[in-house]
């Protein structure tokens, strides 16, 4: 692990701490801003306060991050426990961070994420699913056609491995002998290793679930498909929506939703997302450089 990226994770990692004031995605966006006008004419030389102060900083911020920095051993013991548990970090600075990620995201993509499985997946094209935890039959059978083509295709499958949904579409994607791209919400340590699947979080790898990481995933999630499947949403509220006109506001790709006649459906289709029948699921065909649905 180089500095840079051993950097990313004293700023950014609780190490299983979460009183361990760390610096927010806001915050290290921040930084990483006004670090890229630093003077590099000596870049192995440790950073001091003075230089956050010289930044923009005040003094007791400038001393937060610098504490931070120091923390070196308590890095190299988390480091080596989550070895044990094989766990590993890709932070926004490594090389097999996934470009796409930075692309679509930009600074506000995690400065580190923590891998569990076959790390090869992580840079495979992929096509992304959503949905709500309780689905109606033919919502469930339109995610679980989703899976079962992303294999066919060989492509990547990226969900949430949440109740409903998520799951429904990686257990038809590996059950299909398809690859699984799973972004969790609770505890990466805990997965269990599975052929063709890659468990990631965007956080600790000992990180507790929570309301508020779920959603932050969501993000994730949307910007590694090159599409973005619906199978299920509620107009208005839930994970899925919220994460689903983010995206369209923002983006990050396309979006198919389900056409299930729903009210949710069709506000989606006024923001930009397509209409899609499991039926029509056979004609999509994407590559690396494609993005289009038809």
């Amino acid at each position: 692990m180089n500095p840079r990226e051993a950097g990313f994770l004293l700023l950014t990692s609780h190490f299983g701490d979460p009183d361990r004031r760390v610096l927010t995605a806001a915050q290290l966006r921040t930084l990483a801003l006004r670090v890229r006008d630093m003077d590099r004419s000596e870049p192995n030389r440790e950073l001091r306060q003075q230089d956050f102060v010289d930044l923009g900083y005040d003094r007791e911020t400038a001393g937060r991050i610098c504490s931070l920095l120091l923390e070196t051993d308590r890095l190299e013991a988390y480091l080596s426990r989550g070895k044990r548990m094989d766990c590993t970090p890709v932070t926004r600075v490594s090389e097999g961070y996934p470009l796409i990620l930075r692309q679509r995201l930009g600074l506000d993509s995690p400065g580190c994420l923590w891998l569990k499985g076959d790390t090869d997946i992580l840079n495979t094209p992929a096509v992304s699913l959503v949905g709500s935890r309780e689905l109606r039959e033919e919502n469930r059978r339109f995610a679980e056609a989703v899976g079962y083509r992303a294999a066919e295709q060989g492509l990547t499958l990226v969900s949430g491995n949440a109740r409903g949904a998520d799951r429904t579409a990686q257990e038809a994607c590996l059950d299909a002998g398809g690859r699984v791209i799973s972004v969790v919400a609770d505890e990466l340590g805990r997965q269990p290793v599975r052929r063709n699947l890659l468990y990631v979080s965007e956080e600790d790898f000992d990180a507790p679930f929570s309301a508020q990481r779920a959603l932050s995933r969501n993000r994730c999630i949307h910007a590694l498909g090159r599409i973005v499947f619906v199978a299920q949403a509620e107009a208005g509220r839930g994970g899925t929506w919220d994460g689903t006109v983010k995206n369209l506001r923002f983006g990050w790709s396309s979006v198919a939703c389900f056409r299930d006649g729903s009210e949710a459906a069709a506000l989606l289709e006024q923001m930009g997302a397509y209409l899609i029948g499991a039926e029509e699921l056979g004609d999509f065909d994407i590559s690396p450089e494609q993005t289009a649905l038809f």
